[in-house]
């Protein structure tokens, strides 16, 4: 598992610094997994030997919410005061979020001609 952490942490590492040394507007860690699907295109081999790592990590993903959860109960007193305010955000955003997608889906389907023929 130590080969899978070195390879796992050596693309994270080479993503910063690419970005870095490049000024690309993107997060090192996600030129980092870029880095990473070439090395699985190149080297398919190496699927299997990060597989191992990937399912110790994605099976105790939960630990990570911890912190979250810890902030969230420490913070409470500022969440009961904007309360409101949060939920008014919310829903306006989530309603938001789903028109922006259907009018999306209608100008595409429109675009394609893909629309249902009437």
């Amino acid at each position: 598992m130590i080969p899978a952490l070195l390879t796992l942490l050596s693309a994270q590492l080479g993503g910063e610094a690419l970005t870095r040394l490049t000024g690309a507007p993107l997060p090192g860690p996600v030129l980092g997994m870029l880095l990473l699907l070439a090395g699985f295109a190149l080297f398919p081999a190496l699927v299997e030997v990060l597989r191992p790592l990937a399912t110790t990590i994605l099976g105790n993903l939960s630990l990570l919410f911890v912190p979250a959860g810890t902030g969230v109960v420490g913070h409470l007193d500022k969440i009961v005061s904007f309360g409101p305010a949060l939920v008014v955000v919310l829903l306006v955003s989530t309603l938001a979020a789903i028109a922006a997608g259907a009018l999306t889906f209608v100008a595409v389907s429109r675009l394609t001609g893909s629309g249902a023929e009437e």
